[in-house]
């Protein structure tokens, strides 16, 4: 039987056996095939292999935008417990240059105030925003999908163009889900709130501070405030 089904596994084996009047319990066939050497042999998963990423050419060029829930354990008052906050991201895909703003609500029209704030305080122009396809983004997957959003109404508005990534392929957003990552070692898991006011002040401080002026890797040890600033006084 082991040799007609070398791959099959514990559970599959044993209900194999059992259709032909095998009798022991799974930790009883268990034990035996760790005794014999004869567990099963599984083949090598294919490995994923990433295409090469499209490199920018120039602030502007492209952002990548996310929304993170804020953990509960943040929450330390008994007037915002229980209570969801919600930190929406922008990253400059060639400068690392990062945007964050605090909503008490995660939809399309704190998406559209999230993005009129961004043009605000980015220093060049728009030319393409990346998301995925939550519904504070795009009506793709909704009934409504013909139709667009508040966000992509904005996003119109400024002549931007909105680049949706894969279904369920986070890592095409990989610049803003990682700095997600690094905002729950380096500030979440230090941090606590007491309101609303109290964490949108808190994040706006450590945005500026801990992440646009800290040295990265691969920008060659440089801030993306300073690659910005160095893009800006070139042209």
């Amino acid at each position: 039987m082991r040799r007609r089904n070398p791959h099959a596994g514990l559970v599959v084996f044993w209900v194999k056996l059992m259709q032909r009047g095998y009798s022991r319990s799974i930790p009883g066939l268990y034990r035996f095939l760790k005794k014999q050497g004869i567990m099963a042999v599984h083949p090598p998963n294919p490995k994923y292999v990433p295409k090469p990423y499209e490199q920018m050419d120039h602030p502007g060029q492209r952002f990548q935008i996310d929304v993170k829930v804020v953990p509960s354990a943040c929450l330390v008052n008994s007037r915002v417990i229980g209570k969801h906050f919600f930190q929406y991201t922008a990253i400059d895909e060639y400068s690392r240059w990062r945007f964050v703003e605090a909503f008490e609500e995660q939809s399309t029209y704190s998406s559209a105030m999230f993005l009129e704030h961004l043009v605000k305080a980015f220093p060049c122009p728009i030319e393409c925003v990346q998301t995925d396809n939550g519904t504070e983004f795009t009506n793709r997957f909704t009934s409504r999908r013909d139709r667009p959003t508040l966000f992509q109404v904005h996003l119109g508005l400024h002549g931007i163009r909105h680049k949706l990534i894969r279904p369920y392929t986070p890592r095409h957003n990989g610049k803003v889900e990682r700095s997600h990552r690094k905002d729950n070692e380096r500030f979440y898991a230090t941090h606590t709130f007491y309101s609303f006011e109290d964490f949108a002040k808190q994040l706006k401080v450590y945005n500026r501070r801990d992440y646009n002026r800290f040295p990265v890797r691969p920008l060659g040890w440089r801030s993306p405030e300073q690659v910005l600033k160095e893009y800006l006084s070139s042209v």
